[in-house]
């Protein structure tokens, strides 16, 4: 399987941001904190007095809807944007999004924060991938385990995942009002996306959604609590992510057994490993296919 260029692979993540970016629809998750619907990937939004902080910023066209979006939350500047990853779905809206969201007020230019990694493979593409515009480059990037900032009366905590997704993934705690935004780490109605290519495996992303539930605590009968805005499909909670990771940790075990059986990538993907998951995970249509996945899990596994 080729798999596609950061400037493409979230872009066609889902068929329905493959055509023009449709209606924005926001919604509040909790306290500070609200998520827009639409524009790509999931954009989270934090206002308050002091302004908004964004965690990643959609496609590049969908930024003049999103900024509208976010003008009907707050007058405020974009102060900060904090992205989760390197693909375009979330990172693409950077520039636009920092330029629309200055205001006369604004004592200098929003502060675009990521993983080095992201910057590294930004600023340094691959061979065959198109240059991205410096404009869209994170300027203050973190390499350290994790990254934390006050804003808003609220502690943001930015932790760094390795090897999950990508090698570039963050998370963002916001602990106020308790909200997690996750980037692609997960998708509730979507197989995930392992970008080998881009330092992606499948344990860095077990380990990551056991980082989410670390982190979360559901309020009662292991529902409510810290809610999730995963980088593309629903809001969930806590138990929406308990029954992902299990779904990726139950396939991984399989393509592990037969990988120890000795049989070849064709002979994994005969064995259908994902068979029992695929009517909720592999959606017609859908960027990673079951094949995919178990490819994707079985290269990880067997380099």
């Amino acid at each position: 399987m080729k798999w596609p260029t950061i400037a493409v692979a979230a872009a066609l993540l889902v068929p329905a941001i493959r055509a023009q970016p449709a209606d924005i629809e926001t919604l509040h998750v909790q306290g500070n904190v609200f998520a827009l619907f639409g524009g790509g990937g999931n954009v989270t939004v934090q206002t308050g007095p002091e302004g908004v902080l964004l965690v990643d910023t959609g496609l590049a066209d969908a930024a003049p809807k999103l900024m509208a979006a976010i003008r009907k939350l707050s007058p405020g500047a974009v102060r900060y944007v904090i992205n989760t990853h390197v693909h375009a779905d979330h990172t693409g809206g950077n520039a636009a999004l920092v330029k629309m969201g200055a205001t006369p007020e604004m004592p200098g230019p929003a502060r675009v924060i990521a993983y080095l990694n992201v910057m590294d493979r930004m600023s340094t593409p691959a061979p065959g991938e198109p240059a991205v515009p410096a404009a869209n480059w994170p300027n203050d990037t973190y390499s350290t385990p994790y990254k934390d900032l006050f804003f808003n009366g609220e502690a943001v905590f930015v932790t760094h995942i390795p090897n999950a997704h990508t090698d570039g993934d963050s998370i963002v705690f916001f602990r106020k009002s308790d909200v997690l935004a996750v980037g692609d780490l997960f998708m509730p109605d979507l197989y995930p996306f392992i970008d080998l290519a881009h330092g992606g495996s499948v344990n860095g992303l077990i380990a990551g959604l056991n980082k989410i539930l670390e982190i979360a605590v559901p309020a009662k009968y292991q529902e409510g609590g810290t809610m999730i805005v995963p980088g593309h499909g629903r809001l969930c909670d806590e138990a929406d992510v308990v029954e992902y990771r299990d779904m990726v940790t139950i396939v991984r075990d399989r393509v592990q057994d037969l990988i120890k059986q000795g049989k070849t990538l064709d002979q994994v993907k005969a064995a259908k490993p994902s068979r029992d998951y695929d009517t909720q995970y592999a959606a017609q249509g859908a960027f990673i296919s079951a094949d995919a996945f178990v490819e994707s899990i079985y290269k990880s596994l067997k380099p």
